[in-house]
């Protein structure tokens, strides 16, 4: 396993599948571009959960009863690390390298809403296409830029870690679906890494994944906790939830397998 010395190339390629797979490089702007660490204090989480916050309830229509602040939390903390997974199993499974990212060296911009755009400044890069799925999130460690996250959001919000990680999880499982969907090819290796993740701490115990036919190489997860979504009116229970009845989860299933 042998360092990669320029990052650009693979994330490019890895942006391809989808903004949530997007890191762009920073063009050394102050004004717009944030530490990422800030995302890491308490007063700056409330400050963006409350516009995601604001955000929805002009969407919807919803009274600001309706519309509780755990809730959007919750959801605010699944679309952060949605961003910050994303790239790194995309790269993984797209360019056979795994981006090393560092707090000190990522920057974040501010936006009402969608994915949170995310830049870097430094990062280094493993070569990984002789390793097992074990053996790349052994390399990836206990997601280190999450961790602090995760403490913030469950102090801060009276979220437990399980449901965080949970949404980790989820992210993990998103973004190997969408790698399915766009790049059907490298489907069998996101999956595989990801696999490998569910089996570590602090993953363990949070969701399997499935796979309904041996024939595809289409997995989809199956986390053991909630987001919260449901709780907002309207908002009903994502795919990958616990709450989903097992016959409407395979009826979702088989229309992405039908595809």
């Amino acid at each position: 396993m042998g360092a990669v010395r320029d990052v650009g190339p693979v994330l490019r390629k890895t942006a391809e599948l989808g903004p949530y797979f997007a890191w762009e490089p920073w063009d050394g702007d102050t004004t717009t571009w944030r530490p990422f660490a800030d995302l890491l204090e308490v007063d700056v989480v409330v400050e963006r959960v409350g516009v995601a916050r604001r955000t929805l309830i002009a969407m919807t229509g919803l009274g600001e009863d309706e519309v509780g602040e755990r809730e959007v939390a919750s959801i605010t903390f699944l679309g952060w690390a949605s961003r910050l997974v994303s790239p790194l199993i995309g790269a993984v499974a797209t360019g056979a390298a795994l981006p090393l990212p560092e707090i000190g060296g990522l920057r974040w911009r501010a936006v009402p809403g969608g994915p949170l755009p995310l830049a870097y400044a430094r990062m280094g890069l493993l070569e990984v296409s002789g390793l097992t799925g074990e053996e790349v999130a052994e390399a990836v460690g206990g997601l280190p830029a999450l961790a602090p996250m995760v403490a913030v959001f469950a102090h801060r919000f009276h979220l437990p870690e399980h449901l965080l990680w949970g949404n980790v999880a989820s992210a993990l499982g998103g973004a190997a679906g969408m790698i399915a969907d766009a790049a059907p090819e490298h489907a069998e290796r996101a999956a595989e890494v990801v696999a490998g993740l569910l089996k570590r701490a602090p993953l363990a115990g949070t969701a399997d994944l499935e796979r309904p036919d041996p024939r595809r190489d289409r997995w989809f997860l199956v986390r053991r906790n909630c987001c919260l979504y449901y709780r907002i009116p309207g908002g009903g229970t994502c795919g990958d939830c616990v709450l989903t009845p097992a016959e409407v989860r395979r009826q979702q299933w088989q229309k992405v397998l039908s595809r």
